[in-house]
């Protein structure tokens, strides 16, 4: 059997309550909801940390990003590269096995970018992401260290979400024209920097969805497999720009409307694949960085949850903030309409890739990575691939989810909502512990209660950053 396309498309902060099949109802998804109806939806699928830029550097290298350099919080447009040229990536394994790779959207792992006056590259940007308005980057030089160094035949997208400067797009190794103005209109939180001449927010998800098409039919005809790994600016914010055809779509305010974005990216992709004849051989996976954001720009829900019935929100370290909708589509490999509730991270999807070509991870990659391939195809495999997952919350606070349990190490959200975090009275337990199968809404604190299980679950939390790895060495 000929290898599999393999499509990855990645929202940014869509909720687990954001989608139809997952429990929406004022928010119109009829492309996801097609692809689970053909395919399986994950319920149990966790990103490696509750914030963008960690979530995406555990997608493409199959690593939690707290064993790099950035230990909370996410790079800004400017950021200096996360990945070392050498480390195995998603894309790096497959196209030693044939496929064309390509990378459409949203990058937020970082560029060393070139200063003004013959200055060096920027190496020093690992400043927090709204500190840097790149006033002094020389944006004729080329960019190094990118998308292009890591595996991906070709890029094309913006360096960071669509709150930060530059206000460009970005092909391969350069900006799309030199940004050489100030921004003109700032919308809701975004920050000061440069834009190109003619530049617009509401364009940037349809040209990547336009993109992303000419990837697919670029491949149409060839023999050898193609990689896409398609990540959107939609819904995150801002969602005051969103295109007309989407305004008032959903019942859920303009973030509602970005969801509506999206999935029309999921539908534009998906026609494409079918106008081409490459479904048949296609894996598609849908899926999202982190949880969202609770409210609207206005601070309005609209009736609507956006992380489903989990607690919390973006950045934060209970189950709403990472826990994700995930969707696959395989046609002959899975079962139409299926669901499974098996446990697994986005950090697995490296590991996945490998035992889809038959490869073998060596020592130094893929470290926290493993197997979903026998979820995908509705096998149950004995043991199961993993024991547990390490969450990680936007401020960097620790959680280790296993045999039902949850533990924080912490006391709040260690994230966006308040209190994020709390010092421990002198009868208070210094962490959190909720047993998943009788709370899963994270409600009662049971770390009084079990000192066993806390026990345990220290000690797998401590073995697991002291090792450097959680995927047991090959036999």
């Amino acid at each position: 059997m000929s290898l599999p396309n393999v499509v990855f498309i990645l929202a940014d902060d869509m909720g687990y309550g954001d989608v139809g099949c997952f429990g929406a109802e004022k928010i119109p998804t009829p492309h996801m909801d097609r692809l689970a109806r053909e395919g399986v939806r994950f319920t149990d699928c966790h990103a490696a940390s509750a914030v963008c830029t960690p979530s995406r550097y555990a997608v493409v290298t199959g690593r939690y990003c707290w064993r790099s350099h950035l230990k909370k919080g996410v790079l800004g447009g400017f950021g200096a590269p996360l990945i070392e040229r050498d480390r195995l990536t998603a894309a790096s394994l497959l196209k030693r096995h044939g496929y064309a790779t390509a990378v459409v959207g949203k990058w937020h792992l970082g560029f060393n970018w070139a200063r003004k006056n013959g200055g060096g590259m920027v190496e020093d940007f690992g400043a927090p992401a709204w500190s840097v308005d790149g006033f002094d980057i020389d944006y004729t030089r080329p960019l190094e260290s990118g998308p292009t160094t890591l595996g991906f035949d070709y890029y094309f997208g913006i360096s960071g979400s669509l709150d930060m400067p530059p206000y460009c797009f970005i092909e391969n190794d350069r900006t799309v024209g030199v940004p050489d103005r100030e921004k003109d209109i700032y919308y809701n939180q975004q920050r000061k920097g440069l834009m190109t001449e003619g530049w617009r927010d509401d364009e940037v998800d349809t040209t990547f969805a336009r993109k992303a098409v000419e990837f697919i039919e670029r491949q149409s005809g060839n023999d050898a497999p193609f990689f896409l790994y398609l990540c959107t600016s939609a819904p995150h914010r801002p969602c005051d720009i969103r295109p007309d055809f989407v305004t008032g779509k959903s019942q859920a305010g303009d973030r509602g409307d970005m969801v509506v974005l999206f999935d029309w990216v999921v539908g534009e992709v998906v026609n494409a694949l079918d106008r081409t004849g490459a479904s048949a051989n296609t894996l598609v996976i849908v899926t999202s960085d982190n949880g969202a954001e609770g409210t609207c720009a206005n601070g309005e829900t609209y009736g609507h949850k956006a992380n489903g019935n989990w607690r919390g929100q973006k950045a934060d370290i209970w189950d709403g903030g990472h826990r994700e909708p995930f969707i696959a589509r395989w046609p002959g490999r899975i079962a139409p309409g299926g669901q499974c509730d098996a446990p697994v991270c986005l950090a697995d999807f490296l590991a996945t890739c490998a035992d889809i070509v038959g490869d073998v991870l060596p020592e130094n990659a893929a470290e926290d990575s493993f197997s979903f391939l026998p979820m995908l195809e509705g096998r149950a495999p004995e043991p199961a691939p993993r024991d547990h997952i390490i969450h990680h919350s936007g401020d960097g606070m620790f959680a280790v989810r296993k045999n039902g349990w949850k533990l924080i190490r912490g006391l709040g959200s260690g994230g966006f909502t308040e209190p994020k975090w709390l010092d421990p009275g002198p009868d208070d337990p210094p962490g959190q512990l909720y047993n998943l199968v009788t709370d899963p809404g994270e409600t009662q604190n049971r770390w009084c209660d079990e000192p066993g299980v806390v026990q345990e679950l220290l000690a797998c939390l401590d073995e697991a950053i002291a090792a450097g790895r959680t995927r047991p060495p090959a036999q």
